[in-house]
């Protein structure tokens, strides 16, 4: 068995562009991601407001297609892929991350998995496998749906090195956790690390190839994957081993994976990736994990809804308030986080956050993203532009937007639509 690696580079908006395809390289994407087959490229939208660390960069998603069709690959066999939460806008989150953008200079399919994608029962998609899950046959016992299009697809997963407040830092493998299960998700939250695991196991299974590539050049600290603190830190990563390159992430803020991340313990013991920094064949720019970034985690400055969701899913309100997540009452959960996070505390705390990090170059690029333009050589971008204070948005579009997403919260939650379907289906009885 070959030695699990990850590449490492430091980068820059100059050189961004020929970083990207070189780290991909050094990580071996071509032999894990057929030529032949259709390649999902699993974008990440933690939310649908710009904040730096939280989801893909344009830089990210752009240097990756550049470097794909530079070595080979159709265009026609390339598409990005969204998935949809009750609590976050798919749409708005490709808008205001300016990732649609890059999909539509670069002329792909853009393909949102709730948007007319067939889902198929995940036991007709795996098999016998399904009798090896740690937990999602006991969260699920009627079994649950995966998309029908990733079986034989490649997927190329999209995150940025950020913590989370449910699984203390998140990366890779917590990617594939909105694409793989159709509805209700927050079942799993009480045991999120066995269902990484279990849906790592689902990829390996159904894909043909499954390859990661992780920004760095902004990072999210503290009650993540929203509330962060953001850092510069100019590094980019890639692995085609998804528990590999999230214990080298790991590492470098300053954690220790098997010790800290339980999903990455779980999944090196059962020997679906190496979670042991020691033995990772580490290539590229080595010396930046000497370079700990010290990161305080997700637990010490947690906001008021993130102790309050560790309180429901495993403290004192579990047995009084655990319930509710799984009956018609559970959109006062989704209409509570979207008023929380999204009018409350980032018209409140996002500027002063973001602000030591609006004006690096990664900011001013982000900013002025369409308007500057790669070097002749496609390296990098030479001209990041100046720097715009209005990436934030706090005033009463803000607002606005912010009761449409509470809104659609109510109407897009799974509780919502079955009820939906049931009073039609009673219409539609006592009308015969």
């Amino acid at each position: 068995m070959s030695k699990s690696k990850v590449a490492i580079l430091r980068t820059s908006p100059r050189t961004v562009l020929e970083d990207y395809h070189r780290l991909m390289n050094l990580a071996g994407y071509q032999d894990v991601v057929a030529k032949d087959a259709d390649t999902a490229l699993k974008v990440n939208i933690s939310w649908h407001f710009f904040f730096p660390g939280s989801s893909t960069v344009p830089w990210q998603l752009d240097g990756v297609i550049r470097a794909m069709l530079r070595d080979g690959y159709d265009k026609d066999l390339i598409h990005a892929c969204h998935n949809r939460t009750v609590v976050i806008d798919a749409h708005l989150g490709e808008r205001e991350n300016k990732q649609i953008d890059v999909v539509e200079a670069h002329g792909l399919r853009n393909i949102h998995l709730y948007e007319g994608q067939e889902w198929i029962d995940v036991r007709d998609a795996v098999g016998d496998l399904a009798k090896k899950f740690l937990c999602l046959n006991e969260v699920y016992p009627k079994g649950f749906s995966i998309p029908k299009r990733f079986i034989g697809e490649n997927i190329i997963h999209l995150p940025t090195v950020k913590t989370h407040v449910f699984t203390t830092t998140t990366g890779a493998m917590k990617n594939a956790f909105g694409g793989l299960l159709n509805e209700h998700r927050h079942w799993t939250h009480p045991v999120i690390h066995e269902t990484l695991v279990d849906l790592l196991m689902i990829q390996k299974k159904i894909h043909r190839g499954v390859f990661a590539v992780m920004d760095g050049t902004f990072a999210g600290d503290g009650p993540g994957p929203r509330c962060m603190i953001p850092h510069v830190k100019n590094v980019i990563l890639a692995s085609s081993d998804q528990v590999a390159i999230d214990a080298v992430a790991a590492k470098l803020m300053g954690f220790d994976p098997l010790r800290d991340l339980k999903f990455v313990r779980l999944a090196h013991d059962l020997g679906l990736g190496c979670g042991d920094v020691r033995d990772i064949e580490i290539v590229g720019d080595v010396d930046a994990l000497n370079e700990p970034w010290n990161f305080e985690g997700p637990f010490k400055n947690m906001t008021f809804a993130s102790k309050n969701q560790h309180r429901i899913y495993w403290g004192p309100l579990k047995k009084p308030v655990e319930w509710s997540l799984k009956t018609w009452l559970a959109p006062w959960a989704y209409v509570a986080s979207v008023a929380y996070h999204d009018m409350l505390w980032y018209p409140m705390n996002a500027q002063k956050n973001v602000q030591r990090v609006l004006g690096s170059e990664w900011g001013r690029l982000f900013a002025n993203w369409g308007k500057v333009q790669a070097d002749a050589e496609g390296r990098g971008f030479p001209d990041v532009g100046a720097v715009s204070p209005e990436l934030i948005r706090i005033g009463l579009k803000h607002f606005i937007e912010g009761f449409r997403l509470i809104g659609m919260a109510v109407a897009e939650s799974p509780e919502m639509k079955m009820r939906s379907v049931r009073n039609a289906r009673a219409a539609q009885q006592q009308s015969h």
